[in-house]
Parts: structure tokens; C-alpha cells; sequence
């Protein structure tokens, strides 16, 4: 007897394993040869190129619309993957929109599945990666998706508070992402696109519509589009396999590794005496400040830096990125040292293009910055600032673009940081600029710089015809008469009596540096000085105040 009662149920397994084969088969055989036409993964392959390991990844939600929609043609899984994985080591939720289901289009339940994945990971505190690819509302069904506290606001809400209570959010954008759909990758910390995907508040057959406009879809949401111009993501990526390792390398930054002993078990992604090579502080001259960086950070196990460029389209101007060295997770704000083109938005005639002048800060690059320091705050990442500035441009051009705005931004979010801020002055570190890049004033935990290092208002060449022209005034206002060889005696004394106050070994004398440090050992004291942080308070919480945005 007891043999037969076994019987129904394992047969009910068995029923059981084969519906769920076939929801995990989502828009069927078709659909999936469709999406891999495309170039595009499915979210279940996405999902298993995320995770650690596969068999550590547990489904939630699986049964989500099952027998549901059936007059729509069904919605199996209801259209998204949901579940808890280890993603480098660390569990995180994952939500990804199925695109061979109606592609990818948000049902009823669809919203509910989500939703339920959010409280879960709240509950928990575990970061929420969301894989995008979804067509937005499925519209037959609006009333029921819309307007109600379990439909769809209720997720981009619920992203907004999930990030105000410091709980991190990444999302990668690997197909479409259009209507209100566009607000959850955008509300998230760090937002990967791949190329040949779109983003926008409606398409162009839409836009045409409405206003009568013409514009493709790279033009109006494209990756290079929000890279360049709108600053909209943070990476843009080739395809689903960059995308996915993009992101992985970004949780990664989230879990602050073990601190190692002063430099054991890591290499720079260069040799350490090669900064003498690209660093260069000639009148005139360039560097590439990517190259410096290489030579501070550690090495990926595959080769190469182990540095994650953030927004590195957009506001060219400063370098920011995520960055490993010794083993601690970092970012890094850095000048750049070299011209770089911007791209604007422009009519008709398209994007318009303009020079950045080498370390000189720009508006898009102060807020792109500004940005990127909160979202440190937001992991309790430490930050390193790479001084090598002029200061903030200035201009009629640049006063119109809001340069003041986005320098009060950057300011602000510098001033209110929580997590330790560490600051290397390699070159220059003049006016504003230098405020804006952490310097004394707004509390770093240690001040280091090369001992070529300057730090003035302004260079001694900048600063000198004002000062010898304040002093020859002062002179004829006592009668004295000042001929061509008084006023190139009067330059000269100036030039030297600045040259001397803007020497590093002058601020140091008075206590503006912690340490002056050999250039090609940089890498061994920003080591030191985060192996220092290892018991920081992470309590305090991280506000700015009114933002000037």
C-alpha cells in the first residue's frame, strides 16, 4: 500500500519537471532562434554567463503566469527570469526580462514577479542586477499593468528606495528599452549598454508621429548616443558577453576584498618605474592618464589593469573609474592630461564637436564626477584623486553650459563623501580644481605628491603678469617710474617668489602634505594608505544636501 501511495506523487514530479522544462523554454524553439539572430543572448544564457556557478542559482517565481494570458498566446515565466546567485562570490538578485516572450513586454504578473524580487533582495540587502531587454507595457493589457500600487510605478518606486537605503542596484541594457521601462536601468547605480540597443521615452515611429520628426534609433537612443552626448550610461559595451563581464567585474567593486599585507599577492598591470616614462610635466606637453593609471593598479587575472572605466565617452576631460589595488576595491578620480573631443546635442545637422583642452575640468566632466563619487559613497568604496589640473574652464561657452553648477555639484559631493579619500598630486593642482579634487581643505585621510608637484591658485605663468602689474601700479602710485628694465626685474622677482610658494616642499613645510613620495612607488603608499582604512566607520550616512542640478 505504501508503494502505491509513493507512486502518484513521483509520476507528479515527473509532470511537474517536464512544465517546468517548458517554461524554462520561454517563447519556445523559434523565439530563442530569433534572439540569437539578433546577436543576443536569452535571459537564461545571460543568467548562467552572470552567476558563479549554476547549480548555486535559485528561481524564484518559475510558475509566475502559468496558465494565464492564454488569449494572448500565454506569457510563460511571465516574461522575466528572477533568482539569487553568487555573482564573484557575493549572492545577488537577478531580474531578467525573457525577450522570446512577447518580447520581453511587462503582463500583469510580470510586474508582481518583479516587485517580489525587490522586496526579497530589500529584506536581505543583496545587491539587484537587472538584465534588460523588454518592448515596455504589453499594451492590450495597460489598465491592468499601469496605474495600480502593484503594477508597474511600483517598481521604478521601489528602485528609488532601494538606493536611498544604500542597497546597490546595477542593470545592463542588452535590447530595447523604451516608455516608462526607460526609468529602471536609469534609477540604478551603474547602467551597462550594449551596441545595437535602444534606449528612449518613445521610438521613432512614435516620434514621427507625434512631432512629426524623422530619426533612427541610434540617433534617438542608441549606446553611442547615451555614451557621448546624453551621458545617460556608464559602459557601453560590444555585446551580451562584454556586457556580462562588465557587470561582473562592477559587483566585484561592491565586495571589498580581504586587505592584504603592503603588496603581497599583486602586481601593477605595468612595471612601477614606467610612470617616469608616460607622466610628463613639460609646458605644453601630453600624457594619457589611462596608461599612468595602469601603473598603480592591480593586474587582472586574465592580463591587463584591473580598472572599470566609468562613463568613458562622456566628460573625457576627468578619468573616473572602479579600480582594485592591493586587493582593496577603489575608485579613482583622475585630470586628464590630453585633448579630448566632446560631442554636443545639435539640430538637424546632427551632434555639434569641440576640443577639451589637457587638465582643464569641463561641466560634463565636473557632473559625470560628481556622480561617480556618490555612487563610491553608495558601496563604501574608498576614493583616490589624481590631481593634475589647471582648475575649471572658463568662458563664455563654458559659464552658459552651467560650469559653475556642475563645480558646486562636484564640490559638494566631495565635501560630504564618508568613505576615505585619498589624494596624489603628480602634477598641478591649481585653484578650484584643486578643491574639486579633494585637496586640503575638504578633509583627505592623506595627502600625497610627487616632488615635482605644484600647488598654487594658479601656475606661476598665469599668475605673474597680474601680480608684477599689481606691483608696478603700487610703485608709480609712490612716484616711482618704472622703465623696461625695472618691469623685467619686477617679472622676474615675481616669477621667483611664486615659483618658490607653488613648490610642493613649500606646502609640505606647512603642513598641505602628508607625504612627498617617489613617483614610481605610488602604487606601494596608496597600498599603505588603504591597508590604514580597514576598520573606517561605515555608520555615517552619506547626504549632500540641496544639489544644484
Amino acid at each position: 500500500m505504501a508503494e502505491m501511495s509513493i507512486d502518484p506523487i513521483r509520476e507528479l514530479v515527473e509532470e511537474v519537471r517536464a512544465s517546468e522544462a517548458q517554461i524554462r523554454k520561454g517563447g519556445g524553439d523559434k523565439a530563442i532562434e530569433r534572439q540569437h539572430a539578433k546577436g543576443r543572448l536569452t535571459a537564461r544564457e545571460r543568467v548562467e554567463l552572470l552567476v558563479d556557478d549554476m547549480s548555486a542559482f535559485t528561481e524564484l517565481g518559475l510558475w509566475a503566469a502559468h496558465g494565464m494570458y492564454a488569449e494572448h498566446g500565454g506569457a510563460p515565466g511571465a516574461g522575466v527570469v528572477t533568482g539569487v546567485g553568487p555573482v564573484e562570490d557575493r549572492l545577488c538578485m537577478i531580474i531578467a526580462n525573457d525577450a522570446t516572450v512577447k518580447a520581453g513586454a511587462f503582463f500583469p504578473m510580470t510586474c508582481k514577479k518583479i516587485i517580489r524580487a525587490q522586496h526579497v533582495a530589500r529584506m536581505a540587502r543583496m545587491p539587484l542586477l537587472y538584465l534588460v531587454d523588454s518592448a515596455g507595457v504589453f499594451l492590450p493589457l495597460q489598465e491592468d499593468v499601469f496605474p495600480d500600487t502593484d503594477d508597474f510605478g511600483r517598481i521604478f518606486y521601489l528602485n528609488a528606495v532601494l538606493s536611498a537605503e544604500g542597497i546597490p542596484q546595477l542593470a545592463s541594457i542588452m535590447g530595447f528599452c523604451v516608455a516608462g521601462g526607460g526609468y529602471l536601468p536609469v534609477l540604478c547605480d551603474n547602467l551597462i549598454m550594449t551596441e545595437g540597443s535602444g534606449l528612449y521615452l518613445a521610438g521613432p515611429a512614435l516620434v514621427k508621429a507625434a512631432i512629426g520628426q524623422e530619426v533612427s534609433d541610434e540617433e534617438l537612443g542608441g549606446a553611442s548616443m547615451h555614451a557621448e552626448i546624453s551621458g545617460t550610461i556608464d559602459f557601453k559595451e560590444p555585446d551580451d558577453r562584454h556586457a556580462i563581464a562588465r557587470l561582473r567585474s562592477l559587483v566585484g567593486a561592491i565586495r571589498t576584498p580581504t586587505p592584504r599585507a603592503l603588496g603581497a599577492g599583486t602586481s601593477g598591470a605595468s612595471d612601477a618605474d614606467r610612470v617616469y616614462e608616460v607622466f610628463s610635466d613639460k609646458p605644453g606637453s601630453q600624457y594619457e592618464m589611462h596608461e599612468l593609471i595602469g601603473c598603480i593598479v592591480d593586474e587582472r587575472e586574465g592580463g591587463g589593469p584591473h580598472f572599470d572605466e566609468y562613463k568613458n565617452d562622456y566628460g573625457r576631460s576627468m578619468v573616473c573609474g572602479y579600480a582594485h589595488i592591493g586587493g582593496h576595491a577603489c575608485g579613482i578620480v583622475a585630470n586628464e592630461r590630453r585633448m579630448t573631443e566632446r560631442k554636443m546635442p545639435g539640430g538637424k545637422a546632427g551632434p555639434s564637436r569641440s576640443i577639451n583642452m589637457p587638465a582643464v575640468i569641463y561641466d560634463d566632466a565636473a557632473d559625470k564626477a560628481a556622480r561617480f563619487i556618490m555612487d563610491c559613497n553608495q558601496k563604501h568604496i574608498p576614493i583616490l584623486f589624481l590631481h593634475d589640473t589647471n582648475g575649471f574652464m572658463v568662458g563664455r561657452d563654458s559659464e552658459q553650459a552651467g560650469i559653475i553648477r556642475a563645480g558646486a555639484k562636484l564640490v559638494n559631493a566631495v565635501s560630504n563623501s564618508v568613505v576615505p579619500k585619498i589624494s596624489v598630486i603628480l602634477g598641478g593642482s591649481y585653484g578650484a580644481g584643486h578643491y574639486a579634487m579633494c585637496g586640503r581643505a575638504f578633509e583627505p585621510f592623506v595627502t600625497l605628491a610627487w616632488p615635482n608637484a605644484k600647488y598654487a591658485v594658479m601656475g606661476a605663468n598665469q599668475a605673474t603678469g597680474t601680480l608684477a602689474m599689481i606691483e608696478e601700479r603700487a610703485r608709480q602710485r609712490r612716484g616711482e617710474e618704472i622703465d623696461e628694465a625695472t618691469h623685467k626685474e619686477i617679472l622676474a622677482g615675481v616669477h621667483a617668489s611664486y615659483t618658490e610658494q607653488a613648490d610642493v616642499r613649500h606646502g609640505a613645510a606647512r603642513g598641505w602634505v602628508d607625504r612627498i613620495i617617489e613617483p614610481h612607488r605610488t602604487r606601494d603608499e596608496v597600498i599603505a594608505a588603504l591597508d590604514m582604512t580597514t576598520n573606517w566607520d561605515r555608520s555615517r550616512p552619506f547626504k549632500t544636501g540641496v544639489l544644484q542640478t
